[in-house]
């Protein structure tokens, strides 16, 4: 039944239960702390009647025997002057000698008399003696010693709360009972009502808004994130329910961020899938038509017309192969279908290497390649094949890229705990609008990106084998013409 409760009744249900418990135990404190406080103040009060009625009044004859006529004449003068007290005498061994009660009001003939000589001994009170009118309560008493002839003959043994007393005190007692329960129950609901205001205004208004925040998940998720992202967290919380809704904010805003970019990858995606079926199409268009052409009119054409549109035939095959192996080289690369082989190796002796492949069409060019590697560089650790690559695709770029008489620069350099490679060329460089979409997947919906302006998939295949190996690219800004600069940590 408990687990079908909201927080706010179980709270009120635990608090309720909490104050009614601490209400029946300060009663019960209570009334056993007044009760024990007025038997110590009737002991305290009474404590010397014994000794003086021991005093001034003869309890035994000359014989050392108890006059039972003259005893009872005296116990009944005493208990009309203070009809609360009962007297008995008692032997040494805890014996009944002598009393007042009426016919048939004793209940035990032996009394234990420890609790006698622990008053004589001075112990604190309120000490509690056997009552012989019960069969087993305990009351206060005043005690004195019967002395004769030097010699203890037994004692004067007086209960301070007899049956009389005990029945105006009874209904008291019951009075005082009911007056206390009633105003420990109406203490109870004003507390409660208090501490369940307090509960309701620092606990549960904070949760019921927390959880009506997140309900609305289930409805429209994404929408209730974006809500719940927008909300400005607590700053210091000092509870747990802050604290809480400090942390459903936070996870709102990173799932809403993570939500923003998984819809820009997919349409990054499909863009570029849109993108790369254009590039792909505009080749094959024209593979088709020079070869339907060479189909249809094989007989009419010349030799040199036959030459000529199977060679633009070929180059588009060759542009069609070369991007397709692009794009499936770029799809393991995202998706760790490509993973880097990691050994040391020097640097500068691989560029040196890639730049000599250059030679040839440096030569034809009529460029200058000015390579400048410092001879103390530390080695590497990576990928030789992808770090190769890397050079050889900036270097082809910048080749390509550079007039007839231009400069090429490579250079590399140590900075901190990595190592700096440079590839700079003297050519037109890059256009402004261009830079911040240059290692973006393209976008066929944007002009700017369009694939004869920004080459193949190179430079995201360069970023892509750099990121695996903890690395980096970016384009610095140049007086003329491009500068790539990438590093690789160390």
């Amino acid at each position: 039944m408990i687990r079908h409760l909201s927080l706010s009744q179980r709270l009120t249900l635990v608090f309720t239960a909490i104050l009614l418990l601490c209400a029946v135990a300060a009663c019960s404190v209570q009334l056993y702390n007044s009760k024990q406080y007025g038997n110590a103040m009737v002991q305290r009060l009474s404590a010397g009647l014994a000794q003086q009625i021991v005093n001034s009044e003869p309890l035994l004859d000359a014989e050392g025997e108890v006059n039972r006529q003259t005893l009872k004449r005296l116990f009944d003068r005493l208990m009309t002057l203070n009809p609360s007290v009962e007297l008995y005498l008692v032997s040494n061994g805890g014996r009944l000698m002598a009393d007042a009660a009426p016919q048939g009001h004793l209940k035990r003939q032996q009394i234990d008399i420890v609790p006698l000589q622990t008053f004589l001994s001075g112990a604190a009170w309120p000490v509690y003696g056997d009552d012989p009118r019960s069969v087993d309560k305990q009351k206060v008493f005043s005690v004195a010693p019967v002395m004769q002839d030097g010699k203890q003959q037994g004692y004067l043994y007086i209960i301070l709360q007899g049956e009389d007393l005990n029945a105006l005190a009874d209904n008291a007692w019951r009075q005082a009972q009911w007056s206390t329960l009633l105003w420990s129950l109406l203490l109870v609901a004003l507390f409660g009502l208090l501490a369940g205001s307090m509960v309701w205004y620092w606990v549960t208004r904070p949760v019921k808004k927390l959880t009506a925040d997140v309900e609305g998940l289930n409805q429209d998720s994404i929408s209730a994130i974006r809500q719940l992202a927008q909300q400005t967290p607590e700053i210091d919380p000092a509870n747990e329910v802050a604290i809480l809704r400090n942390t459903f904010i936070e996870l709102a805003r990173k799932i809403a961020s993570q939500w923003d970019q998984l819809s820009d990858s997919d349409r990054q995606r499909r863009e570029f899938i849109a993108n790369i079926s254009h590039d792909l199409r505009t080749p094959l268009t024209s593979l088709l038509g020079y070869l339907e052409t060479l189909s249809m009119k094989a007989d009419t054409l010349s030799p040199e017309d036959n030459r000529q549109y199977l060679s633009i035939a070929l180059r588009q095959g060759h542009k069609v192969r070369h991007l397709s192996q692009q794009l499936f080289e770029l799809a393991k690369l995202e998706h760790g279908g490509i993973k880097p082989q990691l050994e040391r190796f020097a640097i500068g002796e691989l560029i040196q290497d890639v730049a000599q492949k250059f030679d040839l069409m440096i030569a034809t060019r009529k460029l200058t390649l000015k390579v400048e590697v410092p001879r103390a560089l530390p080695l590497v650790n990576a990928d030789v094949s992808m770090i190769e690559r890397v050079v050889t695709n900036l270097l082809d770029n910048a080749v390509r890229h550079t007039p007839e008489g231009g400069t090429v620069v490579l250079r590399v350099w140590q900075e901190n705990e990595k190592l700096q490679v440079e590839v700079a060329d003297s050519g037109p460089g890059v256009e402004q609008e261009l830079r911040d979409q240059l290692f973006l997947r393209p976008s066929a919906l944007n002009p700017q990106s369009a694939r004869e302006n920004r080459g193949g998939l190179g430079l995201l295949i360069v970023r892509r084998m750099l990121e695996l190996h903890g690395g980096g690219i970016r384009l610095m800004d140049a007086t003329t013409g491009a500068c790539f600069r990438f590093f690789v940590p160390l």
